[in-house]
């Protein structure tokens, strides 16, 4: 009997220490899960809801209730413009709409930068900064990068004429880092990668002191284009080229050549005058 009470004993007192055992590994991992969110949520640091888009919202369509969720965000990582309540995106009772000015994906947070203001006009003049006029450039294939030029793209204008000092056409640099707002009748970007569209004209954004400048140089002569790379901030010097420059001719000045001094004395002969050469005395 008291083999068997001891033998009870002894199991109770494994299954014990296994029980404490299993409760101190729990107790352990959860320590190091709570542990592992604290510091995910100090790395995060403050959260907030903001309404981002349910779909694909290309150029030009309208956003309704039924396009946009709130979804959480750290704080230290949303963009300027968020809306965080529907008051603020839809306000009133919303019957002027507002519209998708720049494509965004899925769950992209909404900002103010990417849509109108309620009722606003999507048109051209809608995506000019303050200050900025829009002007029309006449391209063709040539002048206008084959086409690859797209609205929100910064290009290179150059001039190439002649004038009335100059013997022969020349090209200059006259702006550079103009963006450009439109390509034919398109304001919007939303293209295929690698997509060429041969335009007629491009739209620029320039300031008033621009335009003239660009109307007196497209009036005199002709524009083309060079598309600026994505991020490039290179500042570009003053560039101008003539053929002289392109085909290597070396111009020189012209000599002047001092002619040889000639003394003379005139003699009369009669009725006649008679011209004959002595030597210079000074």
């Amino acid at each position: 009997m008291r083999m068997i009470f001891g033998l009870v004993l002894l199991v109770g007192l494994a299954l014990a220490g296994a029980a404490v055992w299993m409760v101190q590994g729990y107790v352990s991992q959860a320590q190091v899960e709570v542990a592992r969110e604290k510091a995910t949520r100090i790395k995060l640091g403050e959260l907030i809801d903001v309404y981002v888009v349910t779909k694909t919202m290309p150029y030009g369509v309208p956003i309704t209730k039924d396009d946009v969720k709130l979804a959480t965000f750290p704080v230290k990582s949303l963009a300027k413009g968020a809306f965080l309540t529907e008051e603020s995106l839809f306000p009133g009772d919303y019957k002027q709409p507002r519209y998708v000015l720049r494509q965004m994906e899925k769950l992209e947070p909404i900002l103010a930068v990417k849509v109108t203001e309620p009722g606003a006009d999507i048109g051209l003049t809608s995506r000019l900064s303050k200050g900025k006029r829009a002007f029309a450039i006449k391209v063709d294939v040539a002048s206008g990068v084959s086409g690859f030029v797209q609205p929100s793209d910064n290009v290179d204008i150059y001039w190439t004429g002649s004038t009335q000092e100059s013997r022969s056409n020349f090209t200059q640099l006259i702006e550079t880092g103009v963006k450009v707002v439109a390509v034919d009748q398109a304001a919007n970007s939303d293209r295929s990668a690698g997509t060429a569209m041969i335009a007629r004209t491009v739209t620029v954004e320039a300031t008033p002191q621009q335009v003239a400048r660009l109307a007196q140089a497209q009036a005199t002569g002709s524009l083309s284009l060079s598309l600026v790379g994505a991020g490039d901030e290179t500042i570009v010097e003053n560039v101008e080229v003539d053929s002289a420059d392109l085909l290597g001719i070396q111009t020189t000045a012209p000599v002047k050549v001092e002619r040889e001094r000639e003394c003379t004395i005139k003699t009369r002969r009669g009725a006649d005058v008679v011209e004959m050469p002595i030597p210079c005395t000074n």
